[in-house]
Formats: structure tokens, sequence, C-alpha cells
């Protein structure tokens, strides 16, 4: 029996106001005159969190339009960017959601790779270490602050980059950061934590370990959503946390059927991530029915609209080309269904299952 022997963010700071410790944090890390490079959410572009960033000598802030999440084509952009005006970089920290996050583990990992980013996406194909690297995350759900993927669009895939290089060197968890967020955007990305724990909890992959982070996140998102009348600052917190124990619970374990069919949708039709599993985990009450029964309740307390028909009228191959994503996420389908996946979801069966949407 073989054992995988993952890494963790090996550092973390979490606290109201910690944000403002980022300077001292990242300084000690500063390597001679190289700049640290701040991707940060354009929506933060003229606002209060942009003057707070601690830019020091060559410190470069990269605004990071998220109307689309990260493709390889932009991660490689930057990169080539920023190797011809420094050469090299002291290291990277990403602001905001899971899409900046995301590109901030991607960036820093070309930053040392050759190539495009396309050649790494997929499980430990990145041979160097990422150059040091920073998440702050401002608005809870994705776990992307702790996990060992940054999911990229690429020319023949959406999928993640998943190595042992991918973690944060450090991340900083600042609840006062997310405050604000839009309803909707919250509530979906929220769900994206939710749709974590449910595949984790009722996966094949299912262990101690991942259970023990799982039945965390699910009890604190179930105590946001479920139980509160009201949001507070304190649901804030409790959602910080249920991202971190979320993420943490798919280390050892995997995702499932929503996220491996969301992946077709945000492929082809460019929905964002959150969303996209809020549109397909409604319609699987075949594989999870108390996850489903209780997200439609969740929904309707919530008074959240999920996108309806958004594969009304696709063409024949546009339908394969969604399958085709799907089906490539191996891993996903295997933890949800078992090794026989392929008898249970054919391609048939997960066609219609698009069709539904």
């Amino acid at each position: 029996m073989k054992f995988r022997n993952f890494p963790m963010v090996p550092r973390v700071i979490y606290g109201r106001g910690s944000f403002d410790q980022t300077s001292e944090i990242i300084e000690e890390k500063r390597n001679k005159d190289y700049p640290f490079i701040f991707l940060v959410d354009k929506v933060f572009e003229g606002k209060e969190l942009e003057k707070r960033i601690p830019l020091k000598g060559k410190d470069k802030i990269i605004f990071i339009d998220t109307t689309d999440e990260p493709k390889t084509k932009g991660i490689d952009a930057i990169r080539d960017s920023l190797k011809e005006e420094y050469g090299t970089v002291s290291g990277v920290i990403g602001i905001g959601g899971g899409s900046v996050m995301d590109s901030a583990k991607a960036v820093a990992i070309m930053m040392n790779s050759e190539g495009s980013s396309s050649q790494y996406q997929g499980w430990d194909l990145v041979k160097n270490p990422a150059v040091y690297h920073v998440g702050i995350p401002t608005i809870s759900g994705t776990g992307a602050e702790v996990s060992r993927t940054c999911i990229l669009t690429g020319p023949e895939r959406k999928l993640g980059i998943n190595s042992d290089f991918t973690p944060f060197d450090q991340v900083i968890l600042d609840p006062s950061l997310v405050k604000g967020v839009e309803k909707n955007q919250a509530f979906f990305t929220g769900m994206d934590c939710y749709i974590h724990c449910i595949e984790s909890l009722t996966g094949t992959y299912l262990n101690a370990f991942s259970k023990s982070y799982g039945e965390k996140a699910l009890e604190l998102c179930q105590k946001v959503y479920v139980h509160k009348s009201e949001w507070d600052d304190e649901s804030d917190e409790d959602l910080m946390m249920a991202s971190w124990h979320g993420g943490m619970s798919i280390a050892y374990s995997q995702v499932g059927i929503a996220h491996a069919v969301s992946y077709g949708l945000s492929y082809l039709l460019g929905t964002h991530h959150g969303v996209g599993n809020c549109i397909v985990f409604d319609r699987l009450e075949e594989y999870y029915p108390e996850g489903v029964k209780e997200f439609k309740y969740m929904v309707e307390k919530n008074q959240i609209e999920i996108p309806q028909g958004v594969c009304k009228g696709l063409s024949d191959e546009q339908f394969n080309t969604m399958i085709n994503v799907s089906y490539g996420m191996a891993p996903l389908w295997e933890n949800a269904l078992g090794k026989d996946w392929q008898k249970i979801m054919t391609k048939e069966k997960l066609r219609v299952l698009y069709e539904e949407m």
C-alpha cells in the first residue's frame, strides 16, 4: 500500500486586522532588490484595500480581471512580462477570491518552470519549486487558500496544476476583508465549500483524515446557511474557517460529480466555478439525495436564483466538448462512483444531465 505524503500550508496567520502585518511577514523573504508582485482582484482598484497594500522599492500591483476565470495564456503572459522586466521576483502575493489565488499560485510556479502552464495541467507534473507565494482571501468558500491545485482553463481543457509545489508558503486569514461581498457571489462561493464537503464525505476515497475536516466544514456551513437567521461578523469568521477545512477535506480525498460536470460548463460557456457547481448540484438528487435536499432549502431560504437553461440550444459538438472535458476528470468520477464509474455515468447519461441544465 502506498500513501501520499501531501504538503500543507506551512504558515498561517488568522485574525481581524492581520492583513496589516503583511509587510513584516513577507519582508524576511525579500530577495535583494527583487520585487514582490501583488496580484489583486480588479474590484479593489482605487478602493481602500489598494492603499493598504505594503509596496516597497520595485514592488508592483497587477490587477486581475475576474470576469473570466484564469486561463493558461494569461498566466504565461504575466510570467513572461515579469521575467522580461525583473528576471525574477521575491514572491507573488494573491489578494482576492479563488481565481486570483489560483492565478498567484500558477504564476509562482511558472516563474521557475519552462514552457506554457498548459503543460503542467494534471497531477504532479511540476518539477521545480515555485517562488515564495502568499494567499490572502477576500471571499470564503473555494478552499483555494489551502489546496494543492490551481484551476486553469487551457486550450484543450479546464484542469488544475496539482502538485506539491502549488500550496501557498503563507496564508493570511483576515475576516474583515470579506465584509461587503455581494450576496449572490458570497452564496455561490460558500456553496462551493458546502459541495466540497458533500462530495468528500460521500466519496469512495473518504478516510478519517478527510472526514475530520469535512465534517467540521459542513457543520460551519450549516450553521451559517441553515441555522442562522441573519448574517453577522461571526458568519464571516465561520465561513472563512469552513473554507479552510473544506479545502483540507479534499487534500487526502477528492471532490465528485458536481465539480467534474461543472468543469465542462466552465470550459465551454465560461460559467464561473461556484455558479457552475450550483447549477449542476441542483440536478444531482440521484447521487447526493440528502445534500441536494438541504442545498435546495438553503437556496430558497437565502432567496437565490440558480441559472436555468444554460445548455439550451447547444450543438452536438458543443455537448461533446463538455462531455469530454468532464470525462477527463477521472479521479473525481472514481471518488464519486467507484472504479467502474464509466459504466454508471455513460456519455449518453452525462449528455442527458447536461441537457437538463
